[in-house]
Formats: C-alpha cells, sequence, structure tokens
C-alpha cells in the first residue's frame, strides 16, 4: 500500500510539471506526460499483455490500455494520464479492502503442540508428536497440552475441552477414560497409551480442518472484472465500426474525422467513475460498522452479508457467557446464606471452576480455621467438617452412595447437592448466564427475514436444547466435536438457496474451521480465541451478540448505496458513450463527466455513515 501511494505520488507530480511548466519543445511536454503514465501504468499496460497472450482479451486492463494509447495516438496526453491516474486509485482503494488475515490462518491454531513426553528404555524424553508411534506410552503433566488422542492408564484429572467443546467446565477422567489431543490437563500427572497417531489425532484433524476450509470457500469474482467481460468487446467492436462503418460505408465524412471520435469513444469508455464507486460504497459501511464495535475484513463480506439466509451459532461464549456463576440456591431448614456458607466453605481447597463460582457468590472472607477433614472424592463428592460439622457436597451419586434422602433436582446446570450431618440441606444451581441480548438479536433476525437459525454446540445435549427453546432458536444439535461441526455446516449449507449465505457465529478454537468454511465466519472479538477472530471474516469485537443484528441492518443498507452508485455511474457513462459516437464529447468534457460522477457518488456514500442503527 505504502509504495502505491509513493508510486502515485511520483506520478502526479510528473503530470502537473507536464501541465504547468511552458517547455519550449513539444515532445519533452509529450516525454514527461509518457514517463508520468508509464510510472502509473506499467502494472496495467503488464497485465493487460500477460493476460493477452492468455486469450482474456477483453479485461479492464485490455480496456485501460486501449483507450489510453488512443488517447496518445489522438495527442491528449493528460487525458491519458488522468484516466489512468483514476483507474489505479480506485485499485488502490480496492487493494485496502482485501482479506490480508486469511492468508494466516494456519499459523494461528495455537493448539498444536510442541512435544510429546514419552517412555522409552524406561526413560521419558521430548520429542515431536509426529514421532510417536501407536502403543507408546506418554505423560502429561498439569498444564501442558495433550499432545496425541489416548487412553488413560494412570491418574485422575481435570481437563479443560474448551478448544474442541467450546465447554467451559472441565472434564473429569479416570483410569480407562479416552483423551483427545487438544486439551489442556489442570489438575494432576496423566499417563497415556497412545491410540492414534499425530496425523489420525483430533488435534491435526482441526488443523487440516481450518487450512482446508477457507480453499473451499468460493472467491466473489470483482464486479468491474465481470462488467468488463461484456462491456469491454462492445465498447472495442463500436468503437471499430465508428471508425470504418461510417466513412467506408455510409460514406460520412473522412476516415479522420471518425478515427478521431472512434478514439475519443474509447477514452470516454474507461470506467473510472464506476471503478471509484464500488469501494467507496464499502468503505463507509467498513467505517460505519467499525464505529459500533464490528470489524469487517473486506467489503466482500459486507457484500455477502446482505443476502444471508441461515445463521449458525456456537453457545458458548457466543450466545451465553462462558462464564459458571451460581443460578439458584434452594435450602431446607436454614437460609440460603448459610447453605451457600456450608458449600463454599467445603469446596474452598478445590481448584474446580465450581468452587470460585461459589466463593465469588459468597462474597466473603474464608476462615480456614473452621474447614477440617477434607477429602475430595474423584466422581461424587466433597466430605469436609465445617465448625466440626460434617458437610457433604456433590453429585446424586454422592448422595445415593451415602444413603442421604435428597430431593432431586431437575433444572439446567450443574447441580451441587449439600448434607449436612447426613440430612440434606439443599441444592445451588450452577451454571453458564444467557447474554443479555441473545434473545433479542434470535427476534430480530427473524424480522430481518433470515430463514432459519441452528445452534452447533459440543455442550451436552440437555443443556443445549434448553438454551434453544429459552432464546427461540429453531434447531440445535449438541455433543459435537469440531470435526462433527465441519460436517454438519456442510449440511446446512446445502440448505441456502443459490443466492443466499450461510453465518456462522463463534467464539473458541474448535470454531475455527467452521468460522473458515462458512460463506461469513463471524467471530465475539473481545473474548474470543486469536484463531477463531483470525480464521473469521467478521468479529464484533464488543461480544454483543445483537451486533450481527445491526450489521446485517447496515450490509443491507449499504448494498442500496452501492448498487444506486454501480447504475448511476453506468447510465451516465452510456449517455457520455452516446454523445463522444457522434462528436458532441470533447475529451475534456468526457473526465469532467467522470469526476462529477464520483463525487456525487462519494456524496451518496457518505449517507452510509448518518444511518442508525
Amino acid at each position: 500500500m505504502k509504495n502505491k501511494v509513493i508510486q502515485i505520488f511520483l506520478s502526479v507530480c510528473l503530470f502537473l510539471i507536464a501541465l504547468l511548466v511552458p517547455f519550449t519543445n513539444e515532445h519533452i511536454n509529450a516525454i514527461v506526460y509518457f514517463f508520468s503514465y508509464l510510472l502509473i501504468g506499467h502494472e496495467v499496460i503488464k497485465e493487460a499483455f500477460e493476460n493477452f497472450f492468455k486469450g482474456k482479451f477483453f479485461d479492464e486492463n485490455c480496456l485501460m490500455l486501449i483507450a489510453t494509447i488512443g488517447a496518445f495516438v489522438i495527442g491528449e496526453f493528460p487525458e491519458a494520464v488522468c484516466v489512468m491516474l483514476f483507474y489505479q486509485i480506485g485499485e488502490m482503494l480496492q487493494d485496502y479492502a482485501v482479506d490480508k488475515s486469511k492468508k494466516s490462518i494456519t499459523k494461528l491454531m495455537d493448539i498444536r503442540p510442541d512435544f510429546a513426553c514419552v517412555n522409552r528404555n524406561n526413560k521419558f524424553i521430548k520429542v515431536n508428536p509426529n514421532e510417536v508411534n501407536l502403543g507408546e506410552t506418554i505423560i502429561v503433566k498439569p498444564g501442558e497440552k495433550i499432545p496425541l488422542d489416548g487412553t488413560v492408564i494412570e491418574g485422575t484429572s481435570l481437563l479443560d475441552t474448551s478448544s474442541l467443546t467450546g465447554e467451559s467446565v472441565p472434564r473429569e477422567v479416570n483410569i480407562g477414560d479416552v483423551v483427545l489431543s487438544g486439551c489442556i490437563n489442570q489438575t494432576s500427572l496423566l499417563t497415556l497409551q497412545v491410540n492414534k497417531t499425530f496425523e489420525q489425532s483430533t488435534v491435526s484433524k482441526i488443523l487440516d480442518l481450518v487450512e482446508n476450509a477457507s480453499s473451499k470457500k468460493a472467491k466473489s469474482e470483482n464486479f468491474i472484472t465481470k462488467f468488463a467481460k461484456y462491456y469491454t468487446p462492445i465498447v472495442v467492436l463500436i468503437a471499430f465500426i465508428l471508425a470504418l462503418v461510417p466513412p467506408f460505408v455510409l460514406h460520412i465524412s473522412t476516415f479522420q474525422v471518425w478515427f478521431y471520435r472512434a478514439l475519443t469513444f474509447l477514452v470516454v469508455s474507461c470506467p473510472c467513475a464506476l471503478v471509484l464507486s464500488i469501494p467507496l460504497g464499502f468503505f463507509a459501511g467498513i467505517g460505519k460498522a467499525s464505529k459500533i464495535g464490528v470489524l469487517v475484513k473486506g467489503g466482500n463480506y459486507l457484500e455477502l452479508l446482505a443476502d444471508s439466509e441461515i445463521v449458525v451459532f456456537d453457545k458458548t461464549g457466543t450466545l451465553t457467557k462462558g462464564t459458571f456463576e451460581v443460578q439458584k440456591i434452594k435450602a431446607i431448614g436454614m437460609s440460603e446464606e448459610e447453605l451457600l456458607k456450608l458449600a463454599t466453605y467445603s469446596e474452598n481447597y478445590s481448584n474446580h471452576p465450581i468452587s470460585l463460582s461459589l466463593k465469588q457468590a459468597y462474597g466473603k472472607d474464608i476462615d480456614t480455621s473452621l474447614i477440617s477433614d477434607f477429602k475430595e472424592f474423584s466422581g461424587f463428592g466433597i466430605s469436609s467438617k465445617i465448625d466440626n460439622k460434617e458437610v457433604l457436597v456433590g453429585n446424586e451419586k454422592w448422595m445415593k452412595k451415602e444413603n442421604i434422602d435428597y430431593i432431586k433436582c431437575n433444572e439446567i446446570g450443574t447441580i451441587l447437592y449439600i448434607a449436612l450431618e447426613k440430612k440434606f440441606a439443599g441444592y445451588i444451581i450452577i451454571a453458564d448466564q444467557i447474554k443479555d441480548d441473545s434473545e433479542q438479536l434470535i427476534l430480530n433476525l427473524k424480522n430481518q427475514s433470515i430463514k432459519r437459525t441452528i445452534m452447533l454446540t459440543g455442550d451436552k445435549k440437555e443443556v443445549g436444547e434448553y438454551v434453544a427453546k429459552k432464546l427461540g432458536i429453531d434447531e440445535v444439535y449438541a455433543e459435537l466435536l469440531p470435526t462433527d461441526k465441519a460436517t454438519k455446516l456442510e449440511e446446512i449449507m446445502k440448505l441456502k438457496s443459490s443466492k443466499g449465505n450461510v453465518i456462522f457465529v463463534g467464539d473458541g478454537m474448535n470454531d475455527s474451521p467452521v468460522l473458515a468454511l462458512s460463506d461469513i465466519g463471524i467471530a465475539m472479538g473481545a473474548l474470543g480465541s486469536d484463531s477463531a477472530i483470525e480464521a473469521a471474516d467478521i468479529v464484533i469485537m464488543t461480544d454483543e451478540p445483537s451486533k450481527l443484528n445491526s450489521a446485517i441492518i447496515l450490509s443491507k443498507k449499504t448494498m442500496t448505496i452501492v448498487k444506486q452508485n454501480i447504475l448511476f455511474a453506468i447510465f451516465v457513462k452510456l449517455l457520455v458513450l452516446t454523445l463522444s459516437a457522434f462528436g458532441l464529447s470533447t475529451m475534456w468534457a468526457a473526465v469532467f463527466a467522470d469526476v462529477g460522477v464520483s463525487i456525487i457518488c462519494v456524496l451518496n456514500s457518505l449517507r452510509i455513515l448518518n444511518i442508525k442503527l
């Protein structure tokens, strides 16, 4: 971009010298114009010749070359340079909107493990995960990523599976459980027997999905290129007819007169205003989006967003907050505050996120001198003495194991049952909260003519169905791994119409493949993972789901204004072309018409900045 600006600046300087300095020799003046032309137009000339030899005779580069050569032939040097300058400025604006972030997806996947600690000759050594064979034994220390899929043969621990499922609750694993690569071991040393090579592992599949998904996304062909396929040959043909038919077939005037008109016609035909009018509208739309906290990585994504039909959501961190909070306290024989205190004190020494959510809800200092006989029973819960009274906190299995007559809670969330001195004292529900504006978003999307809303989540089926029902989402698919999400999204994309697009909204590393695979990938930026943000086409920096609705409204209004600019520019161009064919338009009049149209299009585009969202 910097080089392009310098190139344009130097060309303008040469152009002004040729235009304003009174050279005594006209040839010197023409040479300065020519060097200004070459400086700004050499890329177009090169591209035109390369395309010519490839059989692409009628693209916009060809049109630019023919038109500007025509201007030089008839001695209109300033117009030749101006035409190329306008064109290159438009190209520079277009290039600025190109999404460069997508090219770096592969280096942003942090789930790729750096090493595997494998047992060889009774020693554990660090090797590349690619070098580990099936059946070998590896160890994973607390805080390390699991490098390969395997089965636990020693140890019990909690795994952070959020990189795979998006679910914030750690998963407890014991001997005999299968664990997946990409997860993070949180609490204790695990010994695993490898059951898949790195190429077959879950983390490798995710990386492949992200790298290959971008290639499946069709690249929208630039409008001006499409237009030039039809416009250029028609213009060249008309110019050819103008040069030969009137003087030789109809015997009207001389060949010199009609040849001049034909070349003038070619100069007028350059679609400078059209080239400028398209990116201007998109830049205004992108600028407006950034003001409301929505980062759009290119004008093409704004265009695709206007034709969206199906919106697919991740759950955790997208529609929900992704953090655990105490949702409900049901106390029996004591106050809610007393029950919360018992649970908080009992969970004080646990490093589980549930303990953190209890402490946050309790909000007071904990007197550890009151806690004694703390014991954690894997798969059941915690036993401890609080102020010399036995307190049990855990799941249903814990209550049944201790023969406690408890009241079953059928609500959605993580249920902590509490017993005091072997008597049921109540339960506490801890769950992920739905974001405040999620429900309004789904309602607004349906008002925006979105045909279907779908949720894909790695969470449990009952949790997914509960959230979907509460928000009014049409369909939900739960308990999905990243590969499952990608497969399901491919099925969903077959349901869209030929002109419709599918949006996927997510925030986790596990969402990166589907973000890249969808027509428009939208990531939650403030809390979303780096890989999700880089894989996405649009980033909602405020993490507010409702901004998606604002972005769709903005995209539709932007496209309306862009289409107005296109139609207006084409209408004026055709009008001036018609006048020039009859010798009623001069070179400068044509250039002025182009600049005038551009200014009108700029003013029209500025209306986008005043759209109320």
